[in-house]
This record gives structure tokens, C-alpha cells and sequence, in this order.
């Protein structure tokens, strides 16, 4: 297990426990079914998911990205750059990716067929936010080792980048009841769990809203941001009205909805 990867993991197996904790302790809703299936189901499809990315592409984006500059290949190789600069266009240019990449695949229909997946879930806690299809996983990776050969960012940058996109995914699907006041500050930086959760109505209104994972910058200079759900966190429905049947909370069901 390489360095890049065991921080990853690390740091993503931490995050998850914190999470998982902290939104047992401080739930902001009621669950409506039973977190042991739910949780084996998302984490078995996330862990399955990383399996295949990883035969689907020979190089991860952080090893993509020490090519790229042992070859002076991309924008940011290219561009005598301070290295402060290139951290920040990094991390700037990769998070308005994914914003993007969110974006397409709740209205392009062929991507959102894939994407529903996600949404299906009938609540939303941090296992939700690794809650995504195989074909959606190894898409997102093409896209971000396309994207890191063309802008040439520094390896510690796309490092800190996962770190920060998987850590912020656990924290604002976390089933978390922050304190309004510091909701009401922390969003002003950060996606917080009361953000994100609106994303999650079954009212495709509200769904198409709030697409950021880490900050918030991009769904407010785009018209994307919706403060609070029309019925409030505490009545809003949570997941998609096609995909009620619990059927569909099961690992290999929840794999056929792309084609259902």
C-alpha cells in the first residue's frame, strides 16, 4: 500500500468513525430504516467501487499529476507559477470540476440514470455520501486524470484534494444537528449537512440545488443555492419517489437502477 493511499484511507476511515458518532449522539432526523443494512449496503458498493477504478485506470490523479511535472506536461508546468498560486488554482480548479461534473449528471439523462443511485437512498447519513455507482466512480476518475493532465497541478495539491473532497462528503451527508447559529457561519465556507441535505428531497426543485461537496462559492455564483427545504429538515422527504421499495436498499438492486 503506497503513502498516497494509506493517507487516503486513513483519513477516510477516520473521518467516517468521527461521523458515525457524532451523528448518533446528535441526529438531526429520525432514521426510517435500519442504519446495519443501510451501512453495509453503501460502504460495500464504495469499497467496490474503489476496486474497479482502480483496475479501470492505471494511474491514480496524484501519480498522474507527478508525471505531468517530472515532464512538463500541463497549464501550471508550463506557466512559471509560485508554488502557493498552484496549490490554489488547484484546489479551485479541481472542486469546480466536480461542482460541473455534479451538475451534468443531474441533467444530461443518460448520467443521471446512473447518478439516481445516490438519491435512491431513502435517508441521508455519512454512509450516503459514499453511496455511488461503479460506472459513476470510474467516470469521475477519467475526468479528473484528464483534467490534472491538462492543468499539470502539483501531486500534493490532488493528495490534499481527495483528502478534503471525501472528508467533506462524510461531514455534509452526516445525519449531523449543528447548532443554527453555526450552521449559519460554518456555510458560508463550508457545505454543511443542512446545506446538503436540501439536495436530497425527493421535490427535484430542491434536488437541483446545493451541488457543491466542499464549499459553497459555486452553487452561489452559479443561482444553484437554496438556503433551507420549503417544508423545513424535519418533514422534508428524503430520497426518489420511484425508488420507495426497500428492495432497493440492497447492495445488488442497488446496483441495477442505472438500467431500470
Amino acid at each position: 500500500m503506497n503513502p498516497e493511499l494509506l493517507l487516503r484511507l486513513g483519513s477516510f476511515l477516520a473521518v467516517l468513525v468521527v461521523m458515525g458518532v457524532a451523528e448518533t449522539l446528535l441526529p438531526r432526523r429520525p432514521l426510517s430504516s435500519g442504519k446495519a443494512r443501510r451501512w453495509f449496503a453503501n460502504l460495500s458498493v464504495s469499497f467496490l467501487s474503489a476496486g474497479l477504478a482502480r483496475l479501470a485506470a492505471p494511474l491514480v490523479p496524484a501519480a498522474l499529476a507527478a508525471y505531468c511535472a517530472a515532464n512538463h506536461i500541463g497549464l501550471l508546468n508550463l506557466v512559471p507559477t509560485p508554488p502557493a498560486i498552484a496549490w490554489l488554482v488547484s484546489l479551485a480548479a479541481l472542486d469546480l470540476l466536480i461542482y460541473g461534473q455534479h451538475v451534468a449528471f443531474h441533467h444530461y439523462r443518460p448520467l443521471w440514470r446512473v447518478h439516481r443511485m445516490h438519491h435512491a437512498d431513502l435517508d441521508i447519513d455519512a454512509s450516503t455520501g459514499v453511496r455511488f455507482h461503479p460506472i459513476e466512480i470510474v467516470l469521475s476518475l477519467f475526468l479528473k486524470l484528464a483534467a490534472v493532465f491538462l492543468l499539470g497541478p502539483p501531486p500534493g495539491a490532488v493528495i490534499l484534494f481527495e483528502v478534503l473532497l471525501n472528508g467533506c462528503a462524510l461531514f455534509n451527508h452526516a445525519n449531523l444537528r449543528l447548532p443554527l447559529d453555526a450552521d449559519r457561519k460554518l456555510r458560508l465556507f463550508l457545505v454543511t449537512p443542512d446545506m446538503h441535505r436540501v439536495h436530497h428531497s425527493t421535490d427535484m426543485r430542491e434536488a437541483n440545488r446545493n451541488f457543491g461537496f466542499t464549499v459553497p462559492f459555486w452553487d452561489r455564483l452559479f443561482g444553484t443555492y437554496k438556503d433551507q427545504p420549503d417544508l423545513g429538515h424535519d418533514r422534508m422527504r428524503i430520497g426518489l419517489n420511484i425508488f420507495r421499495d426497500p428492495q432497493y436498499g440492497g447492495l445488488l438492486n442497488m446496483l441495477t437502477i442505472p438500467f431500470r
